[in-house]
């Protein structure tokens, strides 16, 4: 049975990638009457591999604003979102803080959906930053939004585990499954003016910035674990870690680690099906699949290259940040 909707379910909700679709979702099945989305275009040099949440919302004759980063801080953006009405706001993965001019609108509260266990992991890109880092752990949290980023009050968490063969994108799917308890469970107590409410300790915490590709350079000095996490982190559909190979930019799209003590960082150690070992700072890593700059991707095996040969000497663009 469909909840009843009322004027005091007045929602404005910002947001983007198949988060922001499944918390559209869960806010019409909590009686959420949601009166615009603010959302991002799709950024043509990025492997989109989300649903639409602008698909969603026009699906249903909800109107669709697409609005420009300096266009949040502007008196007209502040009076657009004030005509909607809204009791609540939430963001779910919009890339862009919302201001408190904005935020004010909300009398019944301003909540956005975090892709980490805060206060662990403020800020962008945490679902990459857990596996470079090795972490054994993650899971999504819902908190008040204040000015400062990822810290304003808990309303619920839910811890999820990080396999060790997990990457990005299957992390981020069990990460989903977690959003939706998470939202169904503080939803009603939201809807009826009861949220949660619980301080977060931002010290005991930690915040990462922004990550470029630029930031999937493999250093062969670093424990083969290490370059494992970075590589596993970065795979399709992100930009991917790379290295070099005879000055071309080399792609590693899979690797693994492979117990070896002999050899120098970034040393080819030996070749068969399975793949190319390298050398690494502690350990080594066996390529599995690769792609050269301007060739197809291919099994690691496939590439023209001798045991003794070291990879990783890279040859920057003018201007280009290896």
């Amino acid at each position: 049975m469909s909840v009843p909707v009322t004027p005091s379910t007045r929602t404005v909700v910002f947001g983007y990638h198949t988060m922001g679709c499944l918390g559209f979702d869960a806010l019409l099945r909590h009686g959420f009457d949601i009166t615009a989305v603010f959302t991002h275009r799709d950024d043509p040099h990025e492997e989109i591999f989300w649903e639409s949440l602008a698909d969603r919302a026009a699906d249903r004759g909800i109107p669709v604003h697409f609005p420009a980063w300096e266009d949040l801080r502007s008196d007209g953006f502040r009076t657009l979102v004030g005509e909607y009405q809204p009791r609540f706001i939430f963001s779910f993965y919009f890339r862009w803080m919302l201001p408190n001019a904005v935020l004010s609108h909300a009398a019944g509260g301003a909540f956005n959906l975090h892709g980490s266990l805060l206060p662990r992991y403020r800020g962008r890109a945490p679902v990459n930053w857990v596996l470079v880092n090795g972490e054994r752990e993650t899971g999504v949290s819902l908190h008040h939004m204040v000015s400062k980023a990822d810290a304003g009050d808990l309303v619920d968490q839910s811890a999820v585990p990080i396999a060790p063969e997990d990457t990005a994108f299957t992390l981020f799917g069990t990460l989903e499954r977690a959003a939706i308890t998470v939202l169904d469970r503080s939803l009603p107590s939201i809807r009826a003016g009861a949220a949660p409410s619980r301080a977060m300790d931002l010290t005991a915490g930690t915040y990462c910035g922004g990550r470029t590709p630029a930031d999937g350079m493999i250093d062969w000095n670093w424990p083969a674990a290490r370059i494992y996490n970075l590589i596993r982190a970065v795979t399709h559909p992100y930009p991917g870690a790379f290295t070099a190979l005879r000055k071309a930019r080399l792609m590693i799209w899979w690797a693994v680690p492979f117990d070896s003590s002999t050899g120098r960082p970034g040393e080819v150690l030996a070749i068969d099906r399975d793949g190319i070992v390298v050398g690494a700072g502690q350990g080594a890593v066996r390529l599995v699949t690769c792609q050269l700059a301007g060739q197809p991707e291919l099994p690691a095996c496939a590439l023209a290259i001798a045991t003794g040969l070291r990879v990783g000497e890279m040859m920057s663009a003018p201007g280009e940040k290896p």
